[in-house]
C-alpha cells in the first residue's frame, strides 16, 4: 500500500496575530490543510472569540472550531521584549496574518520594513475593515459594518422591510476565505519572485464582489436591486414554501427545464405555454401567478412527499433545515462533512470537516482550539530561548 502523502501545506509556518474571525479563519483554513499555524495572543486579552457564543464548562466552543490545528502562545507585541520574539519568529515564517488597525505594528517597529528585513519570503497578510488606506481607513471596522456598506443589506429582506443583517459574520467568513486565497497567490508568486509581500484585504470588498454584477447594472443601466424578499429577478418560481406537516422547502428554477418539469409536477402545464413562460425575467414577473400554483401544491403534502417527487421529476427542491437536520442529513454523512474531534478539555467534539477534499494529500483536524497559552514554551523554546530567557519576558510582562 501506498504510505499516505504529507498535506500539502505541510512545512509551511504561519503566525496568526489577529483576533476574531477573518483573519483568523484564514489561517484555520491555512492549517486545516497542514501548515504549522502558531496562534499568537495577548497574555491578559485573549482572542475574543474564545468567550463569544455559547460556553461549556467555561471553555467557548466557538474557538473550538476556529482555533483548530494552531498551537497558542502569550506574546504582549507593544512591549520590547515581545517585539524582539516576534521578529525571530518571523524570521523562521512564511506567512503572518495580522488584523490591527493600519499603523498599529508600525507603532510597535514592526511594520513591512523591520519584518521583511529579517525575511525577505515573508508574506504578510493584512485584513481590517477598510483596508490600509483612504479616508475610512483607521476606522473601527467589523463585518457588520460590510455587510452595510457593501449593499448586502440593501438587498436583502422583504420589499416593505427594513434592510436585514444576517445572523452570523458573513462578511468575515467571506474576508477568511478570499485571504487564504490571497496568501496561497502570494505564495505562487514566491515562487517565481523569491521574495515575500504584503496581502491587504478590506473586509468591505470581497463581500461585495460576491454580490454579483451590482456596479456593472448601475453603471450601464442605472439599475438599482431592490429588496425582494426570497423572489428573485431573474427567474421563478423561487422561493420558500410550508409543507403540509409545518416544514418549509426551497424551489429553485434557474434553469428554463427545471421550470417546466416543477409546472408539470404541480399540475399546471398550460403555463408553460404561456408567452411570459420562456425566459426567467418574464417569469419573475409573474411570480404571483407561479407561487401560487407551486405553495398550494407543496401546502397539500408533506416534506417528505413533495422531496420524494420533486426528485423523481428532475426539480430542485431541497428542505429548509436547521442544526439538529443538517447533523443527521445523509448527504453531508456521505461527504463526511460533520466530523468527530477528541479534545482533552470536553471530550469528543463534532464540528464542521475541512472545506474541501483532495484525492491524494487531504487536509484534516489534528486537534481543536487549545487553551490560551498552551504552547508558549514549546513554541519560544523550539526558537531557542532559554529558561533564563522565558523568565525574563514573564518578569517583563510579554508572556
Amino acid at each position: 500500500m501506498t504510505p499516505p502523502q504529507p498535506a500539502p501545506l505541510t512545512g509551511l509556518r504561519v503566525l496568526d496575530l489577529a483576533t476574531l474571525f477573518a483573519g483568523p479563519m484564514a489561517a484555520t483554513l491555512l492549517g486545516d490543510f497542514g501548515a504549522e499555524v502558531i496562534k499568537i495572543e495577548h497574555p491578559r486579552k485573549p482572542d475574543p472569540s474564545r468567550g463569544h457564543g455559547p460556553s461549556k464548562d467555561g471553555i467557548g466552543l466557538w474557538w473550538k472550531t476556529l482555533g483548530r490545528n494552531k498551537r497558542t502562545v502569550t506574546l504582549d507585541l507593544s512591549r520590547p521584549g515581545g517585539r524582539a520574539t516576534l521578529l525571530r519568529l518571523a524570521a523562521t515564517a512564511d506567512v503572518i496574518v495580522e488584523n490591527f488597525r493600519p499603523g498599529t505594528l508600525e507603532k510597535w517597529d514592526l511594520g513591512w520594513p523591520e519584518l521583511s528585513a529579517v525575511n525577505p519570503r515573508l508574506v504578510l497578510a493584512r485584513v481590517t475593515g477598510f483596508g490600509q488606506f483612504g479616508p475610512s481607513a483607521h476606522r473601527p471596522g467589523f463585518g457588520t459594518l460590510a455587510e452595510a456598506m457593501s449593499g448586502f443589506a440593501a438587498i436583502t429582506g422583504e420589499p416593505d422591510a427594513p434592510p436585514t443583517l444576517p445572523p452570523f459574520g458573513l462578511a468575515d467568513a467571506v474576508a477568511g476565505l478570499t485571504t487564504a486565497y490571497a496568501v496561497m497567490t502570494a505564495l505562487a508568486a514566491r515562487e517565481r519572485t523569491g521574495e515575500g509581500q504584503v496581502v491587504d484585504t478590506a473586509l468591505i470588498e470581497p463581500i461585495l464582489a460576491v454580490l454579483g454584477p451590482q456596479p456593472l447594472w448601475y453603471d450601464q443601466l442605472g439599475h438599482v436591486q431592490p429588496r425582494t424578499g426570497n423572489r428573485s429577478p431573474n427567474n421563478a418560481p423561487r422561493g420558500v414554501y410550508r409543507t403540509a406537516d409545518g416544514t418549509w422547502v426551497a424551489v429553485s428554477t434557474s434553469a428554463q427545464s427545471v421550470a417546466e418539469r416543477v409546472m408539470r409536477l404541480v399540475g399546471r402545464p398550460e403555463l408553460i405555454d404561456e408567452p411570459w413562460f420562456a425566459t426567467g425575467a418574464d417569469r419573475a414577473r409573474h411570480a404571483d401567478v407561479l407561487d401560487e400554483a407551486v405553495g398550494s401544491w407543496i401546502a397539500e403534502r408533506t416534506r417528505a412527499d413533495v422531496l420524494a417527487a420533486f426528485e423523481k421529476a428532475e426539480a430542485a427542491v431541497a428542505p429548509i433545515q436547521d442544526v439538529r437536520d443538517v447533523m443527521n442529513d445523509p448527504q453531508y454523512q456521505a461527504l463526511n462533512t460533520i466530523t468527530t474531534v477528541d479534545d482533552p478539555e470536553l471530550g469528543p467534539l463534532r464540528m464542521q470537516n475541512v472545506l474541501f477534499r483532495l484525492s491524494a494529500t487531504p487536509g484534516g483536524i489534528r486537534w481543536a482550539g487549545r487553551p490560551h497559552g498552551a504552547d508558549t514554551d514549546e513554541v519560544l523554546t523550539e526558537l531557542g530561548l532559554t529558561e533564563t530567557d522565558l523568565e525574563e519576558l514573564r518578569t517583563e510582562g510579554v508572556l
